[in-house]
């Protein structure tokens, strides 16, 4: 049966949908762009930009970028929400950008040159083998990872990965212009109330707690 990576909307239409979303934010953001970055290089040492490997469309990797939120001496490649103290990395910004998801808003840029896409699943980090491996089950390593997706909107950093994983497949099996559209439509509405956003490692949804979702 032909899978859904290979229907004329993700390959085709999603790209070229993507790309015009892309520009379009570049030019329409670009005047928040500035301010941030200054406010960034200003109150802590460190770069501008946080860039980290993750794994994309078939299991290729890609530099992922981010305003960097978090202090130079952060353990590298490993999730906020595992740390046993986040808030003794998290910079000051890094927490108001965090909570708005301004710190993602680079990401249009991987989205433009086609590494990602505006709808999708979440990149994994290249050393989350538990995470492959279970995505690589339900052919979702397939798809190109998405700025956000169904996983992001029904609990983002809460979700254990098994049910992470349910929901990528939830995307997977419905994936249609319609089906990004309401992620989309649902993402914006998350952000204002940001919905399941964790930074230490206690927190993660319980499967009964996602059904009442």
């Amino acid at each position: 049966m032909k899978g859904r990576e290979n229907s004329f909307y993700n390959r085709f239409v999603k790209r070229v949908i993507d790309i015009i979303c892309s520009f379009m934010a570049i030019v329409f953001l670009s005047i928040i762009y500035l301010p941030i970055c200054v406010v960034i290089k200003c109150t802590s040492k460190g770069p501008i930009f946080f860039k980290q490997k993750r794994v994309g469309k078939d299991k290729n990797y890609f530099n992922i970028l981010k305003f960097r939120t978090m202090r130079v001496d952060t353990p590298k490649d490993c999730p906020t929400h595992l740390l046993k103290n986040p808030d003794q990395y998290i910079t000051k910004v890094g927490k108001f950008l965090r909570k708005t998801s301004l710190d993602e808003l680079p990401q249009i840029f991987n989205i433009f040159k086609g590494d990602m896409s505006v709808i999708g699943p979440r990149p994994a980090l290249w050393n989350q083998d538990d995470l492959i491996a279970e995505r690589d089950e339900y052919n979702i390593n397939s798809l190109k990872p998405g700025l956000t997706g169904w996983a992001q909107i029904n609990g983002r950093d809460e979700l254990p990965i098994p049910i992470k994983v349910q929901m990528d497949k939830v995307y997977y099996d419905k994936l249609s212009f319609w089906f990004d559209v309401k992620c989309l439509f649902v993402t914006v509405v998350s952000v204002f109330k940001h919905d399941g956003v964790v930074e230490g490692g206690t927190g993660q949804m319980t499967q009964k707690k996602l059904m009442k979702r």
